[in-house]
C-alpha cells in the first residue's frame, strides 16, 4: 500500500484515496508513524481563486472546531492531529472499527442481534442528545459517518463537514430528521432504530421537548413535499 509519511515538518502529504464526495478527498496515509486520514477540501473550479480559497479555509476551520468542540461535549470523535490552510487538509485519527451502516445491513441481512442493536442506538441517541446540548448540529447524521470502535464497541462520529453552531430547535430536529430518513430508507429491515435512538435521546437531552416539537413539524413538511412529489 502506496502510503506518504510525515515530513520533518509534521506536514501529511496525501497517501491513498479512499473516498472522494462532492466537497472533499479522503486519503489513508501515516503521520508520525501512527496511521492517519487525511481529508483534502479541494477547489471548485468554476469560483475566483482567491474567493474559493477563503471559503475552503472557513469551512476547513469551522470543521475542525466543531470536531473539537464535540469532544469537549463528552462526545467521541477521531482526534485531530492538524490543519493545513495551505494543503486545505485535516489530518486526523484513524479509527479502527466497523461504520455502523454495515452493522446494520449485516443485521438486515443475518438477523438482528437485539443486544447489540440497542446498545448502538442507546450510544447514537446520547451522542447526538450531547452535541445539541452544547449548541452544535452535526449536519450529516448517517449511519456511514458513525464507527463502533473495534475492541471497546464505542460509538465514535465522523464527518463533521456540514456541522455548526446553533441552538434553534428547528435546526437540531432537522438533524434527527436526516438520520430517520436515513435509516428508512437503508435500514428498514432492522426495524425501528429510530425509536431507540429517540428514547436515548430524550433521557440525555436536557432540551428534548422543544426539539422533538420541531421534529414533528419537520416531518409533517416532509411528507407534504413526499405527496406533492
Amino acid at each position: 500500500m502506496d502510503t506518504c509519511q510525515a515530513g520533518q515538518s509534521g506536514q501529511v502529504e496525501l497517501g491513498l484515496l479512499i473516498k472522494q464526495g462532492a466537497e472533499a478527498r479522503v486519503y489513508l496515509s501515516s503521520f508520525v508513524g501512527r496511521k492517519c486520514i487525511v481529508k483534502e477540501r479541494f477547489s471548485k473550479k468554476y469560483r475566483h481563486p482567491i474567493l474559493d480559497s477563503k471559503l475552503t479555509v472557513k469551512r476547513l476551520n469551522a470543521e475542525a472546531r466543531c470536531m473539537t468542540k464535540s469532544r469537549k461535549l463528552g462526545v467521541v470523535t477521531p482526534v485531530l492531529y492538524g490543519v493545513d490552510p495551505v494543503l486545505h487538509t485535516l489530518t486526523f485519527e484513524f479509527i479502527e472499527g466497523r461504520a455502523v451502516k454495515d452493522i446494520l445491513l449485516e443485521f438486515g441481512s443475518n438477523g438482528i442481534v437485539e443486544e447489540r442493536l440497542n446498545d448502538i442506538a442507546a450510544q447514537i441517541g446520547i451522542a447526538i442528545a450531547k452535541l445539541h446540548d452544547g449548541g452544535l448540529v452535526h449536519g450529516d447524521l448517517t449511519t456511514s459517518n458513525m464507527i463502533v470502535k473495534e475492541g471497546t464497541n464505542q460509538l465514535v462520529l465522523i464527518d463533521f463537514g456540514l456541522s455548526f453552531t446553533s441552538t434553534i430547535p428547528e435546526d437540531k430536529a432537522v438533524d434527527l430528521y436526516v438520520l430517520e430518513r436515513a435509516l428508512l430508507s437503508m435500514h428498514s429491515s432492522c426495524g425501528d432504530v429510530m425509536e431507540k435512538i429517540l428514547a436515548a435521546y430524550r433521557k440525555a437531552s436536557k432540551q428534548w421537548s422543544a426539539t422533538m416539537n420541531k421534529l414533528a413539524q419537520v416531518r409533517q413538511r416532509g411528507r407534504k413535499r413526499t405527496m406533492v412529489g
